[in-house]
């Protein structure tokens, strides 16, 4: 029998090898390059090590499966003929390059997101075009490619002789089938008893992730990607939650509309001293971090258009993203909606007709558009907003731009686009209600020549900040020469920063971002201090221009002064946190519960004694907007 498992295992051991060689060197690199910057020293690297020695060797138990199984069946006399050997030689030349490319590509994402393969490379696969021609133009794709081939061909003239004498040896269909049983005895045990995070215990989140192993991580955001919250998160009692989701609800303002304990819809009179019915647009800057804008303190000197107007607009200091893709920040600006894990309610089953701020501008005779510079189908952002009462206008309704890459038109074409879509609904005499949603902050960072400070293209973040910023400033050069311009009020925000990295579980200080009201003549230049959510910007902005609503929104009135402190909710990955004040706990998957104490001076975090009463206050916010969502309740 030993004889057999030998035989019959030798060329899996020799693939598990490589791989986990490669698995080895690749979180060496990684520590390098992406630890030491979040503080994991020298002394932590062997615990990572060890922790990812056993992830991969987890993962390959269950990679290496359907090779056993070809190794079962496959009789004796065809795995010794000539050529199954070359077409073995072929897949293992292949399998050889794939590993090494793998390792490459995960060193990309990790730079890019600071995390192994996540729910963002689930959406890359969901939508390969956009993706790859981004990928092509962002990353040295075929270099990367080239050397991969050259060292796998290294690889294979070093390895091929030992794989090609472990094919060749005969083994008895019962010493197969023995071997095999082992194999799947392995994959029962895994399954049952290892996760993707069962290791993942440092307080240090890059210090997980490079722990883990990408491929199970990968698996886990696709079988993870539309969770049902109830079945993967902490809970109470329904009842409890709703009564203490009302509780806070109420401290905002608004009469309930019923008593009925599980409905959150609360009416909000008109207030005769608000702006009154002037037109409003959103302007979402696509990865416009805090960090980046002089007004919020950043040195660069990136944002000159931005710090012009903030100094005549409302400013509000501590505005924070609830998540880190487009879809959250368009969610939570669209809808007051908090951030569920671990999908967006925008790409979920089920988003149509939900309660959002468009069709409470409707019904007070507003015309509500979403415009995009690239194609809307991507992350299903037009049905979406078409279901929910928006007027759709993409890439498709600009025929001739100046400039577009694979993302979309640059911002100086869809703004341009926007003024004339603007002149068409005022000329209808209609007042407009628009959400206008950028692109061109975005890899490969490619522009229109010929504007100062920004490269054609090679120029990075920065060049996509200065240009974001560039083209905010054309639009407000042109907009004042069209009849509206005096009744409109302009919102100016991110959907989410640049990057989201940090040592930190949640890492709070990278969802800070812009956000400015802007009307001049109509609205006073202030600064406004108070924490604010995006799902907060739709009931500010209602309750600023005096109209009436109801609406079951979780966001409140920021300008309110009796309102008090309110929540932050944040998504990250399949986590989510809640924030009051300086506490936060983080609800994951499994029911667990992380308690931090948050300081915004720092924006550090650091561990705390468990808090039941802040963990049920944050269970009721996610738990009842699921509920409320997966019920259609929330309308």
């Amino acid at each position: 029998m030993k004889g057999a498992l030998t035989d019959f295992f030798r060329p899996l051991l020799l693939v598990s090898g490589i791989y986990l060689l490669l698995s080895l060197l690749l979180r060496l690199v990684l520590w390098w390059a992406f630890g030491l910057p979040a503080r994991i020293s020298f002394a932590q690297v062997p615990f990572i090590l060890l922790g990812g020695l056993a992830n991969d060797s987890v993962e390959l138990i269950y990679l290496l499966a359907p090779f056993s199984l070809y190794r079962l069946l496959m009789p004796v006399g065809i795995t010794s003929h000539r050529l199954h050997r070359r077409l073995a030689g072929v897949t293992f030349f292949l399998l050889l390059f794939g590993m090494l490319y793998l390792a490459s590509v995960e060193y990309f994402f990790f730079d890019e997101f600071d995390s192994r393969f996540n729910l963002v490379a689930v959406d890359y696969l969901i939508y390969p075009t956009e993706v790859l021609v981004n990928v092509w133009d962002s990353y040295p794709v075929l270099q990367v490619i080239l050397g991969m081939l050259l060292l796998a061909g290294v690889m294979y003239r070093w390895c091929w002789r030992h794989m090609d004498a472990a094919l060749a040896k005969p083994a008895r269909l019962r010493e197969r089938g023995k071997a095999f049983a082992l194999h799947a005895l392995l994959i029962a045990l895994a399954a049952f008893g290892f996760s993707t995070t069962t290791l993942a215990f440092s307080a240090n989140r890059v210090s997980n992730q490079i722990s883990s192993n990408g491929i199970s991580s990968l698996f886990q955001a696709f079988f993870t990607n539309n969770l049902d919250y109830t079945q993967h998160y902490r809970t109470i009692e329904d009842d409890r939650a709703f009564a203490l989701v009302r509780e806070g609800l109420a401290k905002g303002g608004g009469d309930f509309v019923t008593d009925e304990l599980q409905n959150i819809n609360r009416a909000f009179a008109e207030n005769p001293a608000g702006l009154g019915k002037m037109n409003v647009v959103v302007i979402v800057e696509e990865s416009l971090g805090a960090g980046y804008v002089g007004a919020y303190g950043g040195k660069r000197q990136l944002t000159p258009n931005f710090d012009r107007l903030a100094e005549s607009g409302l400013l509000f200091r501590n505005a924070f993203a609830t998540g880190t893709r487009t879809v959250r920040g368009l969610e939570a600006i669209s809808t007051s909606f908090p951030p569920i894990p671990s999908e967006s309610i925008v790409k979920r089953p089920g988003s149509e007709g939900v309660a959002n701020w468009g069709k409470v501008m409707a019904e007070h005779g507003y015309h509500s558009s979403f415009l995009y510079g690239g194609y809307g189908y991507f992350d299903n952002m037009n049905h979406f907003f078409s279901s929910n009462g928006f007027a759709i206008s993409d890439r498709a309704d600009i025929p001739e731009p100046t400039f577009a890459n694979i993302w979309g038109v640059c911002d100086e074409d869809l703004f341009r686009h926007a003024l004339d879509y603007f002149d068409g609904i005022h000329q209808q005499g209609q007042p407009f209600f628009s959400i206008i949603m950028t692109t061109s902050n975005h890899k490969p960072y490619t522009f229109p020549a010929g504007i100062e400070g920004v490269p054609a293209e090679g120029g990075g973040r920065r060049a996509g900040v200065r240009y974001a910023d560039y083209a905010l400033g054309r639009l407000f050069a042109l907009a004042p020469e069209h009849d509206w311009y005096d009744n409109t009020l302009f919102v100016v925000v991110a959907d989410h920063d640049a990057r989201v990295y940090g040592r930190a579980q949640v890492p709070v200080e990278r969802y800070r971002i812009p956000l400015l009201f802007y009307a001049p003549g109509r609205l006073p230049a202030k600064t406004v201090e108070t924490i604010t959510s995006q799902i907060d910007i739709a009931p500010t902005v209602l309750n600023l221009l005096g109209l009436s609503y109801t609406a079951p929104f979780y966001g409140q009135n920021v300008l309110n002064p009796v309102a008090g402190a309110r929540p932050l909710l944040l998504n990250h990955n399949h986590d989510v946190a809640y924030i009051d004040g300086e506490r936060m706990v983080v609800l994951g998957l499994q029911g667990a519960t992380d308690f931090f104490r948050y300081s915004a001076d720092s924006d550090s975090l650091e561990p705390a004694e468990a808090d039941p009463a802040l963990a049920d206050r944050a269970t009721a916010y996610y738990q009842t907007a699921f509920e409320l969502f997966k019920s259609h309740r929330y309308e």
